[in-house]
Parts: structure tokens; C-alpha cells; sequence
């Protein structure tokens, strides 16, 4: 039986392990924290009558992800809950472009904008019906894509396909202006594309905005029954019923490697495991900068990693709430996420002065309405809400200019929810540094983790390299949300990195290593 051991107790660590236990392997998922999860958790500790996420929330990859859905996690209790609209993007002035799984209902909304913008969004959808599948897969899966992108190509044939691949890597702004006549449209691609960190002038920004967009107007931005952390409760189970172990509060310190093979890893107390293969959920730059000995890694690879580009900071306020937001504009009341403090120029405004370091006066405010999207959060006639905005790096953020840009974020709710202060009974901030002293991945609070530019994105991510989770050291892969495809909850750098300890154990994996090992050493000779 082939032995393997998983760092970090992340969905991605959790997914990998019960892809190993299910082929047989004997696995253990070693995770420092008393917890398991990573950056996917939710307790009562803001206050003992509401449920907050401290991470990520909504799931839209998560529901859509091929690979969560095989893993049939409802058999272990999973249940996925929906606002009764999905994202509310609420302009300075208090109009209001409105997402919702309706479609109807959205291109209503984009056409008081511009009439015809809903047509074209209907378009746009089809469109992405027609691919979801064989797309979800070609970004999701092992680089490069192979079947799926022929699958698209079969689909769309060689003049659609060339012009959805230009549409793909263009900045938000050019895509919405081609496709749209108003704002409306072109907000909720933008508003999505800043959930990384990509502005409106950057690429692929629009294929960012798109998809996430697009994965709203079908699946939704879901949130799981009873916080986020009941996705993990699920994960753990799945992964107990398939045989793999997970012991909490056990630290790994240092990854065993010789003569260029993985043999196992030692723990922060000093015990040895061996193994077949170790799996890392953590970021790029722990694992080569500090569990793998450099002796055993190529120069290059270290030159290179040291260049690696995170995200943007993130900045984040959690509220437990005595009424629901009383926004003016009646649509965000229904949202479950509300984009509010930004048009399009704002947008780039804000981004410009984030890739300046400087502090932006108009933040972009990314906000959560958990109660709205699952009763359970909280007691009825309340509200469990967070947001968050992303600031620039190399600031100090403690008192008091932390406060003040906290009270940035409150005021500009305020201005389109007058009141909402008054409903705040229990808050609480967390600056980069706190993300992170809470979850080693999160670095400086960069919850992406690692920019989403297409310079650190498939053959680029984490390094110029394969886009792969297989790692210079044979039996090493790298299973966190810093290698392809990158972050979100879905479950594929854990997967990827699964499919290769299981490839790398066939009869012909000696083989295919040899052919690794050639290409990698032109790479990074």
C-alpha cells in the first residue's frame, strides 16, 4: 500500500487526501492548527447568537466545481443555501445593477441601464451554458487541457472561439464597452474581477469578471448551511469514511528528502514519517523556502520563487447586526453580496492607488449578508454581516490608521444605508497582519494567494515552470491555492496534486518522472 502525507488541513489538503485514500493509500493529513479548514471557518466568537465566516463566504466555484460535486458531500451533511439575489452592485448615486439566478430579473435590471444590455447578457450566458462544463474542467484541471479545450473548440467551433479567446484576455473596461451600451453590465464583471486583484485595466480581467459573473447567473453564490465551516465538517467526514486520518496541533518542520526523492517529513516535536509522497497544502514560498532543505532544489527555482508576486492585502470587518441593512436602494436588500462605494472610474482609481501604495480615499467595499443568505446565522430580524476591502502593501495598519480606514469602509455604507451604524452591536477588524497571524497562507493578508495577473497564472504559477503540481523533488507536490489554477474554494490544487502522486505510482510513472525530470532540468538549469 502507498503511503502518503498531506500539510496543512486546508479544503485543498482535505480534498487531496480523500482523492488518495479512495485509490487505496494510506494517508494522513498532519495540520498545525487545533482546527482544520485553512482559510474556510466560522464560529460564534464575535458574538455568541451569530455565525461569521472569517474568510472566504459565498461558493460559486465551490457549487460549480467538478470535483466537490464527485466527492458528494451532502451525503456528509453538506447543504447549500441561497439569498434571494445573488450581487448587488450599488453606485455612489443609489442605482443599482442587480445579479440574480433569474435571468430575467438581471436583464431587466442591466436594461433600465441601457435597453439592449439584457439581450446581450442573455447572449453572454448562453454562451457560457453552451462551455460551462469542458470550461470548468480546461481551468480547473492539470495544465494543459487537453480534452476540454477540444471539447470548446467542438462547441464553439474556430470563429467563435477565437473571438471568445479575444474577449478572454482583454481588462474588464474594453470587454464591457464592446459588449455593453451602459454601466450596468460592465459594473458586475468589473465588481467580480476585483474579487482578485485585477482592475479594469488589467488582463484577463474580463475572463475573471466573466466567469465569476456567469457562475452567479447559474449556480449562484451559494453559502453552506450553518457557516462556512460546515463545508470542512463535510470534508473531514468524507475523508474519515474513506480511510485517511487527520491529527490537528502537529506542526511539520522540515520535509525528508534524498537522492532527489521525497521520504518522508519530520514534525515540529521530532518525529519521522515516512512516505511514498507528501502533499503541501501551503504556499509556494513555504515550501521551498523553508520545509525543503535548498541543497535539494535547483537555483533557478529559488531565484524564481523569491519573485513571487502576491495579491493585494485584504482588510476585513465582521458585524453582528440588530436589524438587517437598510440600503436605499431596495435590490441590495435582497443581495447576499453587495459591491458599494465604486463606479468604473472609481474602480481603477482605487486599484491605481493600491499599485502606488497609496491609501485609497474611495475604497471598494465588498460586503456579505449572511443572514440574508442562510436564516441560520443569526436570530431572525438580524443581520451576520462582514466586508472587506483590499489596501495597499507596506502600510502599517495599527492604530490609528487602522481606525481611520475602517472608518472609511462604515461611512460608506452608512452613506447608502443610513442607520446601519446604529444596528452595530458587536464588531470586529482584522488588518493583513491578523489574517495572517490567523492562517500562515494568508500572507500580509493576501487572501488570493498570489496575484492573479496572467504573468503568475498556468505555466507562470508559482514559477515559470509546467503548471503542474509536481515539484522538482520526486514524490513533492505542491496541493495549495498558490499553484495552477490558484485560489477560491474548489478544490483543484488539492486534486491536481492527487492525480499526480496517483499517475506518478502507475507502472509507467518511472517513466513519465524521467521525462519530468528532462524538461524540468532545461527549465531550470
Amino acid at each position: 500500500m502507498s503511503e502518503a502525507v498531506v500539510i496543512g488541513a486546508g479544503h485543498n489538503g482535505l480534498v487531496a487526501a480523500t482523492l488518495l485514500a479512495d485509490a487505496g493509500w494510506d494517508v494522513v493529513v498532519l495540520e498545525e492548527q487545533p482546527r482544520a479548514g485553512g482559510a474556510v471557518f466560522s464560529d460564534r466568537s464575535l458574538h455568541p447568537e451569530f455565525v461569521t465566516d472569517w474568510f472566504s463566504a459565498f461558493y460559486p466555484l465551490g457549487a460549480a466545481s467538478p470535483i466537490l460535486t464527485a466527492l458528494e458531500l451532502d451525503r456528509c451533511g453538506l447543504q447549500w443555501s441561497h439569498a434571494p439575489a445573488v450581487l448587488a452592485h450599488v453606485l455612489p448615486d443609489d442605482r443599482c445593477a442587480l445579479l440574480s439566478r433569474d435571468l430575467s430579473r438581471t436583464a431587466a435590471s442591466l436594461d433600465a441601464f441601457a435597453p439592449g444590455d439584457g439581450a446581450a447578457w442573455y447572449r453572454m450566458t448562453e454562451q457560457f451554458e453552451r462551455i460551462r462544463e469542458p470550461l470548468l474542467r480546461a481551468v480547473l484541471g492539470p495544465f494543459p487541457p487537453v480534452r476540454a479545450a477540444t471539447r470548446i473548440f467542438r462547441e464553439l467551433g474556430l470563429a467563435e472561439l477565437l473571438r471568445f479567446a479575444r474577449f478572454a484576455v482583454q481588462p474588464v473596461r474594453a470587454a464591457g464597452q464592446e459588449q455593453f451600451r451602459g454601466a450596468g453590465a460592465t459594473l458586475l464583471l468589473a465588481g467580480n474581477a476585483l474579487h482578485t486583484d485585477l482592475s479594469p485595466e488589467e488582463a484577463p480581467g474580463a475572463m475573471y469578471g466573466w466567469l465569476l459573473a456567469m457562475l452567479g447567473q447559474t449556480v449562484g453564490f451559494p453559502v453552506p448551511v450553518g457557516g462556512s465551516g460546515a463545508l470542512i465538517d463535510a470534508l473531514v467526514a468524507r475523508l474519515t469514511a474513506a480511510g485517511g486520518k487527520l491529527r490537528l496541533g502537529t506542526a511539520v518542520e522540515h520535509i525528508e528528502v534524498a537522492d532527489g526523492r521525497v521520504r518522508g517529513v519530520r514534525t515540529a516535536d521530532g518525529e519521522l514519517i515516512g512516505a511514498d509522497a507528501v502533499l503541501a497544502d501551503v504556499a509556494a514560498t513555504d515550501l521551498y523556502e523553508r520545509l525543503v532543505d535548498p541543497q535539494h532544489l535547483p537555483p533557478r527555482l529559488l531565484d524564481d520563487i523569491g519573485r513571487f508576486e502576491w495579491d493585494n492585502p485584504t482588510l476585513k470587518v465582521d458585524w453582528a447586526l440588530s436589524a438587517p441593512i437598510p440600503w436605499t436602494a431596495r435590490d441590495a436588500r435582497r443581495a447576499g453580496t453587495v459591491h458599494l462605494g465604486a463606479d468604473l472610474d472609481d474602480m481603477t482609481r482605487y486599484a491605481a492607488a493600491l499599485a502606488t501604495r497609496d491609501v485609497p480615499r474611495k475604497p471598494f467595499v465588498i460586503l456579505g449578508q449572511m443572514t440574508t443568505s442562510d436564516a441560520t446565522r443569526s436570530p431572525a430580524g438580524t443581520e451576520s454581516a462582514w466586508a472587506y476591502t483590499h489596501v495597499p502593501r507596506g502600510i502599517d495598519y495599527r492604530a490609528p490608521a487602522l481606525a481611520r480606514h475602517v472608518t472609511r469602509i462604515e461611512e460608506t455604507i452608512e452613506a447608502r444605508a443610513p442607520g446601519f451604524l446604529d444596528s452595530v452591536q458587536a464588531r470586529r477588524v482584522m488588518a493583513p497582519a491578523d489574517l495572517q497571524r490567523v492562517n500562515a497562507n494568508l500572507v500580509d493578508g493576501a487572501v488570493g494567494s498570489g496575484t492573479s495577473g496572467i504573468h503568475q497564472q498556468l505555466i507562470f504559477r508559482p514559477v515559470p515552470g509546467l503548471g503542474r503540481a509536481e515539484t522538482p523533488i520526486d514524490g513533492l507536490y505542491l496541493a495549495g491555492a498558490s499553484a495552477h489554477p490558484g485560489g477560491g474554494v474548489h478544490g483543484a490544487p488539492g486534486a491536481n496534486a492527487a492525480r499526480a502522486a496517483l499517475l506518478r505510482a502507475r507502472p509507467t510513472g518511472r517513466l513519465r518522472r524521467a521525462g519530468l525530470d528532462t524538461v524540468l532540468h532545461r527549465i531550470y538549469r
